[in-house]
């Protein structure tokens, strides 16, 4: 029973990696504005006729949350019905109120107009709010599989300082996302004709706001996820460590490939896919060094000297 459940709940966090990438598609296509401003219906009808390509993206991306949403919620029935009170059963909660709030959050994008060529603050700003709630929802999710497979859950005592290090490396790679999805933003509302032109227009007092911003990504990039590179293989060696390093470096250089390539659609969902895993790969491998027992050093023994 216990595997079965970790397998089911690994396919539920494939399933909304999907998820959340076909909903890098709607903004990258700009068929946000697909189904209107309604919500939850589609043009004002449950099923839309004869539909454009924008509307089908959109109302493909609302038909598999809704999916995904009936997946966590047979994920935490299973979790409370299976597992005794402790990790399983909170992770799983979590993901369910965070997958709640991941909806509620994607209505306000159409609700309050965040779509198509909106270049506002306030969009840049709920899209990070969103962002961060997708990744805390991944990581409940994964947490739910990991505990779910029988690893022990975390234990702090004797480890805080390791922790506070584990928790920086997560909020760096919180960082890495976030301005990744702004520079994602803003290469999807002011595109660059060539590398040149979008570096000049990176300092040029004339370009949009979000076009300033675009710098600090690659900055950010580099220097946070160097620091949990670093990190991973330096606390213990284990495959989860090499893991994050390895993403750490696939990760920087899709940056490369995706700004050499001037931002297409496809290179922006592979970018955000790597980033989803290196998210996940991290937070796994903060919940395998700290489930693990602290080594407790022998006791020195003292020989009796003969006589």
């Amino acid at each position: 029973m216990q595997r079965r459940f970790s397998r089911y709940a690994w396919s539920v966090l494939g399933f909304n990696l999907l998820v959340i990438a076909w909903g890098a598609l709607v903004r990258a296509s700009k068929s946000g504005e697909g189904c209107g401003d309604h919500w939850p219906l589609c043009n004002g009808t449950v099923l839309p006729h004869a539909a454009q390509i924008a509307t089908l993206i959109e109302f493909t991306h609302r038909a598999t949350t809704g999916l995904a949403l009936i997946s966590v919620v047979v994920l935490a029935i299973w979790a409370f019905r299976t597992f005794p009170p402790g990790s399983v059963r909170k992770a799983a909660a979590a993901s369910l109120v965070l997958i709640l709030t991941e909806a509620l959050l994607g209505a306000g994008l159409v609700l309050f107009r965040y779509v198509g060529d909106n270049a506002s603050i306030g969009r840049a700003v709920y899209l990070s709010a969103h962002l961060i709630n997708t990744l805390l929802m991944l990581a409940a999710m994964a947490l739910t599989a990991w505990w779910g497979a029988g690893h022990p859950p975390v234990r702090l005592a004797g480890k805080e300082n390791l922790a506070k290090l584990l928790g920086a490396a997560l909020f760096a790679a919180l960082a890495i996302a976030v301005t990744g999805a702004i520079t994602a933003l803003s290469d999807t509302l002011f595109p660059s004709t060539s590398i040149a032109s979008g570096w000049a227009l990176d300092f040029s007092s004339s370009s949009p706001w979000l076009v300033h911003l675009r710098i600090w990504h690659p900055i950010v990039a580099v220097l946070a996820g160097g620091y949990i590179a670093v990190l991973a293989l330096s606390i213990k060696k284990t495959a989860g460590g090499y893991v994050v390093a390895a993403l750490v470096f696939l990760q920087l250089a899709a940056g490369v490939l995706n700004l050499s390539l001037l931002a297409p659609i496809w290179m922006q969902l592979l970018h955000l896919l790597l980033a989803d895993l290196l998210w996940i790969a991290a937070v796994l491998f903060a919940a395998e060094v700290l489930g693990q027992n602290p080594v407790v050093a022998a006791p020195l023994q003292f020989r009796k000297p003969a006589a």
